[in-house]
């Protein structure tokens, strides 16, 4: 019996969420997406004046932003939902895997100060468990206006060291206009070029009276947005080169094992990593090598995702968040990508979907100070042309690179 239940767990772990294999297609549209969710759920249309782009946020379900579109109610829906899960209305108390394009959590994940570890508690499944004010309860709505919406959260955490972290979270989710799409974009787009981009901008105050203290754990800000893989979506992660010697490995890849290389390639501009949702594995960029963008491309769809993220020039300190104890607690990861996949032989997928995800450094904070981290997420599709610029301005690849890259 208990092996059964650790393969349920299994599938419900934090980077394998359960839901039937196929369940979302690249053709379900926003309107379907959002009409399932409205059965289940509240939900806040955010819209801008100047485009058809509009975005899907949930407050209950810890203020997701579940979905989007560029081109309107009919058009492409780009985020990953676990319909199965949030039609069931049962809880898991392991993790909520509701899917969306962008949802709050906080780290380390693992290690002595970890947060979803109960202190003495192995590193293993079934002592696994995500707090409580982001896996379960419902965010509340300060304010709102026809392109953003204010969340805010009061919660109490303890970490594996017993320390109890008291902070109140204060997160802002704003669709982006046409004028500030084509700044990130470092390109002028034509009106006709469907677009659609918002940012959650997130600030935690420790609002206990202990400081927060390296000694006895620091937390990071940490953002994920899951997404629909496919056959032909590869994920590209640029890098700041140099050699192993002085900076490092280049990536991070052995979360679940060895990646095989037909899945993971290390070129000169980017690190390019499947999201095909049939393998799997997680990669993540250090400190040392990081760049504060990470995107992927779907060549028989032609759409081209991007993700920009604050990287404070003088942080060095990110938490780490590997199941183990380790003597370098503050040298984590800054920025992830994860493909899902079978957890096992003859095991149905978990999604299937894929994540792109960013992190804070590690919070310091005496009592009444805050910390902010900001997550940008686009989406453009349309001509390959001006596809190409977008990519090769941002990420510094082309699309050809991504198309090739396994090749």
């Amino acid at each position: 019996m208990k092996q059964q239940w650790l393969a349920v767990v299994l599938v419900l772990s934090l980077s394998l969420a359960c839901s039937r294999p196929g369940t979302q297609q690249p053709s379900v549209t926003f309107q379907d997406d959002v009409a399932f969710l409205n059965k289940y759920t509240s939900v806040i249309l955010l819209s801008s004046a100047d485009s058809s782009a509009q975005v899907a946020v949930a407050p209950d379900l810890q203020g997701r932003v579940m979905t989007s579109t560029a081109t309107g109610a009919a058009g492409q829906s780009f985020g990953w939902i676990n319909r199965e899960l949030i039609a069931s209305g049962i809880p898991n108390r392991h993790i909520n895997a509701f899917g969306g394009e962008d949802r709050f959590w906080l780290g380390p994940e693992g290690g002595q100060y970890s947060l979803y570890f109960a202190k003495g508690d192995p590193f293993d499944l079934e002592h696994w468990y995500t707090p409580r004010p982001f896996n379960e309860e419902g965010f509340i709505v300060l304010r709102r206006n026809p392109s953003s919406v204010v969340f805010s959260k009061r919660m109490s955490i303890r970490n594996y060291a017993d320390f109890v972290f008291t902070l109140e979270l204060q997160r802002t989710v704003r669709l982006l206009s046409r004028a500030e799409l084509e700044q990130h974009a470092q390109v002028k787009l034509p009106a006709a070029l469907p677009a659609v981009g918002f940012e959650s901008e997130n600030t935690i105050t420790n609002i206990g009276e202990q400081a927060w203290k390296k000694e006895t754990g620091l937390v990071s800000i940490w953002i994920l947005g899951m997404f629909t893989p496919s056959p032909t979506t590869v994920i590209a992660v640029p890098y700041v080169a140099g050699a192993e010697a002085s900076r490092g490995p280049v990536v991070v890849s052995d979360y679940f094992g060895a990646i095989p290389p037909d899945r993971l390639r290390i070129k000169d501009q980017a690190v390019f990593f499947k999201g095909d949702g049939l393998y799997r594995s997680k990669i993540g960029m250090p400190r040392s090598r990081v760049k504060p963008v990470l995107g992927s491309y779907d060549s028989a769809l032609g759409v081209l995702t991007l993700v920009r993220f604050t990287l404070p020039e003088e942080a060095r300190d990110y938490v780490n968040s590997q199941w183990r104890i380790t003597d370098q607690p503050y040298a984590g990861d800054v920025a992830n990508s994860y493909n899902d996949g079978p957890a096992y032989p003859g095991a149905k997928p978990m999604g299937p979907f894929y994540e792109l995800e960013s992190s804070s450094p590690a919070a310091a904070l005496a009592p009444n100070e805050s910390c902010t981290h900001r997550h940008a997420t686009f989406h453009f599709s349309g001509d390959r042309n001006l596809l190409d610029q977008i990519s090769l301005a941002v990420l510094g690849v082309s699309l050809n690179d991504f198309k090739t890259a396994f090749n």
